[in-house]
């Protein structure tokens, strides 16, 4: 039989949007790369099953049954989960977890993770993001800005492909952009008016990660056109949009230094008390439950970011009794995510001879327009406002006149317009929230389960009002009617853009990360997936994610040139 390799240049932990770049950056600098994953393995195209089948071609036509619902009270609440991608989410009883207070953790678990099914919203952090939590005393300093990060931003945009519009927004920079999806009428109607009543206030074409017009890098990579289907969720067999599985792992393998294990569950990182820093990484095979250690120069932990801190969390040593790198005891702290309570629905009279084609995939962006050059609200932080307008494939008909000739004529014809708008706002972060290991309560591989204790506050209810207010007036100010406003409630987690808990900065007593997304007290161990987040912004964060992480992947591999690492 075959042994195993088990030793590599380099070892990164998860295969999703960071693990992914991580992966095509070691790779391409030289570095013989051991990629892990605690899921089954997804190829592209071959493993989208449900890729191109039509409505009826499902047994439950999209619906998820009253039993899975029964058996899946959390992964279930899923944004866009269905019958035609339940396949790339988590069971809740294969991934046990402790809610010490109300807490949705979303997950998908393959190669790929959640790449397969993200939102695909790419906003660039201006530099208020950067500045404002320690301006404004929120949060520690930290120890990057946006003049750090600009380059790395423009070089993951170039590969991955994002459509969108150079708008000159200070809060909302630009980037190197492909051409955008086109607004229909009624959102250039929003766009127009909210310019005229809030010059101050920009609502923009999509940026997303789509290829609307590719460039010889993305054909290089085996993607073609957006078709504007709208069914990304499905997996993309034409690599329309941006996932690790159309784009950056198959880049990594080509260079011939990528391995990827799939099924792989790693129980902690090793460190080695003579040398001073990581050997490599403790690995329970997910099928057989065989432990495998393997060995690297540098590790990169991107298994996403409440994921990461229990990794970090578990990888105890004589040096470090407490976690890696964890002198100050705030590794698990300040865990924060993006608040999405909140949401705003109209209608609009007229255009009602105004079409569109296709199933734009996209949503427009009002970008952050509070808290900026001073902090003039009574919370802290900012929120993306994302908004979209359609026209619904039935008409608007008076109660009782379903019958008939006259309905049966209107069903040739959309119905009227409706819009939509919700916001996307910053956290707070707070020691008190936070996450730790159980002290008796293992997963199915021997592993502490995760206790997540997490919780909204007073600023994220008074964001909300003021959302509420502002779009409100927004609508109202355009001429639309039927204004309805409405706040979720739902717990933290369904957000799925949770982060901290290793978070970077200037100061090790403060932060767990220095800015390179090392760990201050372990160098050759980077975290660069949603752990290391000083602060949440407003934006989408997982461009900034991949930003990061091919910067901090370029930074690893000159420090192991230089014998640094």
């Amino acid at each position: 039989m075959l042994t195993e390799q088990t030793t590599y240049d380099a070892i990164v932990i998860g295969s999703g949007i960071s693990g992914g770049w991580a992966a095509k950056e070691l790779c391409e600098l030289g570095l013989k790369t051991l990629v892990l994953e605690r899921g089954r393995d997804v190829e592209h195209i071959k493993d989208y099953p449900t890729a191109t089948m039509d409505p009826w071609e499902f047994k439950h036509r999209g619906q998820m049954t009253l039993e899975y619902l029964k058996e899946n009270p959390y992964i279930s609440k899923a944004a866009g989960l269905g019958e035609e991608c339940a396949h790339f989410f988590i069971k809740d009883k294969d991934h046990p977890y402790i809610q010490e207070k109300p807490f949705e953790w979303i997950r998908g678990y393959q190669v790929g993770g959640k790449s397969l099914t993200w939102g695909r919203a790419c906003q660039r952090w201006s530099e208020f993001e950067f500045t404002n939590p320690a301006k404004y005393g929120y949060g520690i300093e930290w120890p990057i800005g946006y003049k750090d990060v600009a380059p790395w931003y423009s070089h993951v945009e170039k590969f991955i492909g994002v459509c969108g519009n150079k708008d000159g927004i200070e809060a909302m920079p630009d980037g190197e952009f492909l051409p955008p999806f086109d607004m229909n009428a009624v959102q250039s109607h929003l766009s127009q008016s909210i310019k005229q009543n809030y010059p101050n206030r920009h609502l923009v074409h999509a940026r997303w990660a789509h290829l609307t017009q590719p460039n010889q890098i993305h054909l290089d990579q085996g993607r073609a056109k957006c078709h504007a289907r709208n069914e990304c969720m499905r997996g993309c067999p034409f690599g329309g949009y941006f996932s690790s599985n159309s784009s950056t792992l198959p880049w990594a393998k080509r260079t011939g230094n990528l391995t990827i294990r799939p099924f792989s569950v790693v129980h902690s990182i090793l460190y080695d008390e003579q040398k001073g820093k990581a050997s490599g990484v403790r690995v329970i095979d997910a099928n057989t439950k065989k432990v495998i250690e393997f060995s690297a120069k540098i590790v990169f932990v991107n298994a996403s970011a409440l994921n990461t801190n229990l990794v970090l969390l578990n990888s105890t040593s004589n040096r470090f009794p407490n976690g890696l790198g964890n002198d100050n005891g705030l590794l698990g702290k300040y865990v924060a995510f993006q608040n999405y309570r909140a949401s705003i629905t109209a209608t609009v009279d007229g255009f009602a001879d105004s079409y569109y084609f296709g199933r734009n995939p996209t949503e427009l962006i009002l970008a952050n327009y509070t808290n900026l050059h001073r902090h003039e609200k009574d919370y802290f932080g900012g929120f993306t406002t994302f908004m979209g307008a359609y026209r619904p494939n039935h008409p608007d008909v008076v109660p009782g006149n379903e019958i008939g000739g006259a309905y049966k004529d209107a069903l040739t014809e959309p119905g009227n317009w409706r819009l939509y708008m919700y916001m996307q706002g910053e956290t707070v972060p707070k020691a008190s929230n936070h996450v730790r290991l159980s002290k008796d309560q293992k997963d199915q591989w021997g592993i502490p389960l995760l206790i997540t204790s997490v919780e909204y506050d007073d600023n994220d209810e008074r964001m909300i009002q003021d959302f509420l207010k502002q779009s409100r007036d927004m609508l109202e100010k355009a001429g639309c009617k039927n204004v309805e406003t409405n706040e979720n409630k739902q717990a933290p987690g369904l957000d799925i853009h949770e982060m901290g808990g290793c978070r970077m900065g200037k100061d090790p007593a403060t932060s767990l990360l220095n800015e390179h997304n090392q760990l201050h007290n372990c160098k050759n161990v980077f975290v660069t997936d949603g752990a290391c987040m000083t602060s949440t912004g407003n934006q989408s964060p997982s461009i900034l994610y991949m930003a990061l992480t091919a910067r901090a992947a370029n930074f690893a591999v000159d420090e192991l040139k230089k014998g640094n690492l």
